[in-house]
C-alpha cells in the first residue's frame, strides 16, 4: 500500500509539474512529494512537449539591461508599419505574422518602464520549467548580441503557486545581491541538471536549500538571510504576482512586447521565429 501511495503521489506530482509549463495552465505546479526525489520532478520537466541582473537587469519592473496570402481585413502592427513606410504608388508587403495566430493583442495594454523612446520586452518564466531552461542561452544570446539598443528587456518570474513563488523568491534574492547575471543560469543547471529542486513543500526546507545551493556559489549565510525576505525582495513578488494576472499568464515561457503583444514558442512558430517574431514587434513599437 506504501508503494501505491508513493507512486500516485509521484504520478501527480509529475503532472503537476508538466501542466505549470509550456502552453498549459500553471496553477498545479507543485515542488516534490515527501520522499521524492527532484530527479523525478526535474526529468519530466525537461521533456519536450508537442505545443508549443542584478544593476543593469530589468525583472518585474526593474531594469535590466505561417505566412499570410493577404493581409487581414484589420492589420496587424507589423503590416501597419510596413505599409506606413511603403510608399504610395507600390503596393504594401503582406505582414507575415498574423495577429491570433503567431501573436495576441492584450487587452487592455498594460503600462511600462521604459523611456519613451525604448521598448520593453519581457520574458515570463520558471526556474522549473524544461522549456524556460531549454530557451533560456538563446535569450540570453539576444540580449546580450541580438537585440536592438532601443529594446529593454525583462525578467519575471512567474507567480502562480507556493512552489513558483519559492523559485520567484530565488530569482529577487540574487537581484538584490547583485548575482542575478552572474548565478541565473547557474539556478537553471542545478535544477535541470543536478535535479536539486531548490524548493519543498516545507518552506524551511526551500530555504535551507536554497541558503545551501548559494552558499556554493560564493554567498554568504549572513548575507542571504537579511536578503532573503528583504522589503525590496517582497516587493518585487508583489509586482511578480500583479504582472502574472496582468498578463494573463497560462503557460511559460511567455513574452510580452511593449505591454501590448504576447506570444510564445509554439505560436511563433520556434525558437528562430519567437526572436524573429519579438524583433519585429519591437521594431513597429519603436516606429509609433
Amino acid at each position: 500500500m506504501k508503494t501505491l501511495s508513493y507512486g500516485l503521489a509521484a504520478l501527480l506530482v509529475t503532472a503537476a509539474v508538466i501542466a505549470g509549463c509550456g502552453r498549459h495552465a500553471g496553477q498545479g505546479a507543485q515542488a516534490p512529494a515527501a520522499g521524492q526525489k527532484p530527479a523525478d520532478v526535474a526529468a519530466v520537466a525537461v521533456k519536450p512537449e508537442s505545443a508549443p541582473a542584478a544593476a543593469g537587469e530589468r525583472a518585474g519592473g526593474m531594469t535590466e539591461e505561417s505566412e499570410s496570402a493577404e493581409l487581414p481585413t484589420g492589420l496587424s502592427p507589423i503590416a501597419a508599419a510596413v505599409a506606413a513606410n511603403t510608399p504610395a504608388s507600390t503596393t504594401p508587403i503582406p505582414g507575415k505574422w498574423v495577429d491570433g495566430q503567431n501573436y495576441s493583442t492584450l487587452v487592455p495594454a498594460q503600462p511600462t518602464g521604459t523611456a519613451a523612446n525604448k521598448v520593453e520586452v519581457v520574458e515570463v518564466f520558471w526556474y522549473g520549467c524544461g522549456h524556460c531552461f531549454h530557451l533560456d542561452p538563446t535569450l540570453e544570446d539576444w540580449r546580450k548580441k541580438g537585440k536592438a539598443a532601443y529594446v529593454d528587456f525583462a525578467r519575471v518570474p512567474v507567480m502562480w503557486n507556493d512552489t513558483t513563488r519559492a523559485h520567484a523568491r530565488l530569482f529577487y534574492t540574487l537581484l538584490a545581491l547583485g548575482k542575478l547575471d552572474q548565478l541565473h543560469a547557474d539556478v537553471f543547471r542545478e535544477i535541470h541538471v543536478n535535479n536539486n529542486f531548490l524548493a519543498a513543500q516545507d518552506p524551511a526546507e526551500t530555504e535551507r536549500l536554497q541558503r545551501a545551493f548559494l552558499k556554493t556559489k560564493g554567498i554568504a549565510e549572513a548575507d542571504f538571510d537579511k536578503t532573503y525576505r528583504s522589503f525590496s525582495v517582497e516587493q518585487w513578488l508583489q509586482k511578480a504576482e500583479q504582472l502574472t494576472r496582468r498578463y494573463k499568464v497560462t503557460g511559460v515561457p511567455f513574452v510580452v512586447v511593449n505591454g501590448k503583444y504576447t506570444t510564445d514558442v509554439g505560436t511563433s512558430g520556434g525558437e528562430p521565429q519567437l526572436l524573429t517574431l519579438m524583433n519585429d514587434l519591437a521594431a513597429s513599437e519603436h516606429k509609433r
